[in-house]
C-alpha cells in the first residue's frame, strides 16, 4: 500500500487561526531565546562567582606558602577574613600549622598537586561545626625551612548561590513572566492587525451574485491589508461591470432573437390557419428572411463567444491593401466603393478575421451612405491604417463609443435598416483589440470615418527564412 503524506494543515492539534499560529510561533522563538539566555547567564554568573572565590583562596594560600618558604611560618596562622588555612606535611600528612579555628583538626582534604603542577583546586563538602557547608580549597606545594615539603591549603566558603538552583529558578520565573507578556502582546497585536481582514471577510460573505454593489472597508493602515482591500474592491468593480455587461448582453440577445423567431412563427401559423388565403411562395420568402436573420445573429454571437474566450488569432503576414481590394471586388454592396491603398502596407494577423472587420465596416458604411463609400490604406509611423468613409449623416460625437457596444443600434440606423443586429461593429473592435490594434470613429467633414490601426510589420522576411537569419 503506497504511503500517503498528510499535510501539516490537516494535523488535528495544529491551530487553524493565523492569530494563534503567529502567537505560538512567536512564543516558540522568544521562549527559545529566553531559555538560551538563562542558561548562558547562569553559567556565566557561576563561573564569575567561582573564579572570584577561588582567587581569594589562592591569594591567601600563596601568601602563606611564601612565608613558609622563607622560614616565617608560625604554628598559629593569623586569621584572615573568611579564609581558613592549613599547612600539611607532604610526607606524614600531619597538620603542622593552621588557622585558629582548625587547630587540632585533620587535614581539610587529601588532594595533592600533580607532578607537573604545584597547585591544586578542589571543593570539599563535609558538614561539621567548622565546615557547615561546602568550601573551595586551593593548595600549593612548597618546601618550608622548618618542616620540609608541605602543602599549604586555603579554604573559603562556597557562596550559597552556587549550591542550589535558586538563581536558575528565579531567572526561569522571570522568563515565564516575560514570555506570558510577550504572548499577550503578540495576541493583541495580531488581532488588531487582522481586524480589517475580519471586516473584509464579513463583507465578502454578504456579497451575492444579485448584489455586487457592496465594497470592502479600506483601512488607512498603508500596508498589505489596505492594498488587499483595494485590490478586492477593484476586482469587484470589474466583476460588477462584467456581470452587468453579461446581463445586458443576454437581455439584448433575447430581444434580438425574439423578433425573427416571432415573425417566423407568426407567418407559419397564419399559413397553417388559412392555407388558401396565403401565398406559399411569399410565406416561404419571408420565413427564409427571418431564418437568415436568425443565422446572422447566431453566427455573430458565436464569433463574439470565440473572441471572449481569449483565443489568440492565427498570425501570418498579409498586405492590408490587397485585402481591401479583394473584399471590395466581391461586389456584394449596394453602392460603389473606391479603394486607395499604398503598396506594401503589411500587418501580421488572421486573414479571415481581418476580412470580417473590413466587411463589417463596409456593410455599415453601405447601409448609411448616400452615394459613395471610400476605403484608404496607408502607413502612418509604426502603424498600418485602414479608413472606411461614407457620405451619410455620420455619427454624433456622444454616440461614437456607444455604437461599439453590443446590440446597440442608433435610432437613425433602425429607420434606415431594421435588419441589423447591432453586433457587426462590436465584433470588428474585438478583432482589432485581439490583433493589438484599435478601431474608432474619427472626425470628418461629412459622414462617418471608421479608422482601424494595426501594428505595421516592417520586415516579414525573417519569418520566411528557414535558417531564421
Amino acid at each position: 500500500m503506497p504511503a500517503t503524506t498528510v499535510p501539516l494543515s490537516a494535523w488535528p492539534g495544529r491551530p487553524r487561526s493565523i492569530r494563534a499560529r503567529v502567537t505560538l510561533l512567536a512564543m516558540s522563538v522568544v521562549g527559545s531565546l529566553l531559555l538560551a539566555a538563562v542558561l548562558v547567564t547562569a553559567a556565566l554568573l557561576h563561573h564569575l562567582i567561582l573564579s572570584h572565590r577561588t582567587d581569594v583562596a589562592a591569594r591567601a594560600a600563596r601568601e602563606v606558602a611564601v612565608a613558609a618558604g622563607a622560614g616565617r611560618l608560625p604554628t598559629h596562622i593569623p586569621a584572615q577574613s573568611g579564609v581558613l588555612v592549613q599547612v600539611v606535611s607532604a610526607g606524614s600528612g600531619r597538620v603542622v600549622a593552621s588557622s585558629a579555628p582548625l587547630q587540632g583538626r585533620p587535614p581539610i582534604t587529601r588532594a595533592r598537586p600533580s607532578r607537573l603542577d604545584t597547585r591544586v583546586d578542589t571543593r570539599v563538602c563535609a558538614r561539621s561545626d567548622l565546615l557547615p557547608d561546602c568550601v573551595i580549597v586551593v593548595g600549593f606545594d612548597v618546601v618550608a625551612k622548618a618542616y620540609g615539603p608541605v602543602t599549604v591549603y586555603a579554604a573559603v566558603p562556597q557562596p550559597w548561590i552556587l549550591g542550589n538552583y535558586l538563581l536558575e529558578s528565579v531567572m526561569a520565573g522571570l522568563c515565564v513572566v516575560v514570555l506570558a507578556l510577550a504572548a499577550w502582546g503578540m495576541w493583541r497585536a495580531v488581532g488588531r492587525t487582522l481586524r480589517p481582514v475580519a471586516a473584509i471577510e464579513t463583507e465578502m460573505a454578504e456579497i451575492t451574485a444579485s448584489d455586487l454593489s457592496r465594497r470592502m472597508p479600506v483601512p488607512g493602515t498603508r500596508d498589505e491589508i489596505e492594498r488587499l482591500a483595494r485590490t478586492v474592491n477593484a476586482t469587484l468593480d470589474r466583476l460588477e461591470r462584467a456581470v452587468e455587461h453579461q446581463r445586458r448582453f443576454v437581455s439584448d440577445a433575447s430581444h434580438e432573437l425574439r423578433s425573427p423567431i416571432t415573425g417566423l412563427r407568426t407567418r407559419i401559423e397564419l399559413a397553417l390557419d388559412d392555407p388558401a388565403g396565403t401565398d406559399p411562395r411569399e410565406t416561404l420568402e419571408h420565413a427564409l428572411g427571418d431564418a437568415e436573420r436568425l443565422h446572422q445573429i447566431v453566427d455573430a454571437l458565436l464569433a463574439l463567444a470565440r473572441l471572449d474566450s481569449g483565443a489568440e488569432p492565427a498570425r501570418a503576414p498579409l498586405d492590408l491593401g490587397d485585402l481591401a481590394e479583394a473584399e471590395v471586388a466581391r461586389g456584394t454592396l449596394r453602392l460603389p466603393v473606391t479603394v486607395r491603398s499604398e503598396p506594401g502596407v503589411l500587418v501580421e494577423g488572421d486573414r479571415l478575421q481581418l476580412a470580417r472587420v473590413l466587411l463589417n465596416l463596409l456593410v455599415n458604411a453601405d447601409r448609411h451612405a448616400d452615394a459613395r463609400v471610400e476605403v484608404e490604406v496607408r502607413a502612418d509611423g509604426g502603424e498600418a491604417v485602414l479608413e472606411v468613409r461614407d457620405d451619410g449623416p455620420g455619427v454624433a460625437p456622444e454616440d461614437r463609443e456607444r455604437v461599439f457596444e453590443r446590440f446597440t443600434r442608433l435610432a437613425s440606423s433602425r429607420r434606415k435598416d431594421a435588419g441589423g443586429s447591432g453586433l457587426g461593429l462590436p465584433i470588428a473592435r474585438e478583432i482589432a483589440n485581439a490583433h493589438g490594434g484599435r478601431l474608432y470613429i474619427g472626425d470628418s467633414e461629412r459622414g462617418a470615418r471608421f479608422v482601424l490601426r494595426l501594428p505595421l510589420l516592417r520586415d516579414p522576411l525573417p519569418r520566411d527564412r528557414p535558417d531564421g537569419s
